[in-house]
């Protein structure tokens, strides 16, 4: 089996992450993406560099505006640097740092 796409949040990850997040309310409309889809969304687009606007849907992870506003909701609650740090002790623990592309 091969390596996992880095967007994907694993069961272990989420885990750790799940706790962190805010309760989501629901109003009278349509119901909200799901947390979980909608940070792979956000690690999909920070990962590929596509624009938001080109997220495709066929990926199970929203609108683009979707994963967006989740971000924006996310930064301004002081949320993603939780998130962040837990990202990256995940990447750091499983090795899946290519430092060989990093500039010196």
């Amino acid at each position: 089996m091969g390596k996992r796409a880095p967007w994907l949040v694993s069961d272990e990850s989420w885990g750790r992450i799940e706790p962190l997040l805010p309760a989501r309310r629901q109003g009278t409309g349509r119901p909200s993406l799901n947390d979980r889809r909608c940070l792979q969304g956000i690690l999909f687009v920070l990962l590929t560099g596509i624009q938001w606007e080109w997220l495709p849907q066929e990926l199970g992870f929203g609108s683009g505006m979707t994963c967006w506003r989740r971000l924006r909701d996310w930064q301004e609650s002081g949320v993603w640097d939780r998130l962040q740090r837990v990202l990256l002790d995940e990447v750091h623990r499983a090795d899946e740092w290519d430092w060989s592309r990093a500039r010196r």
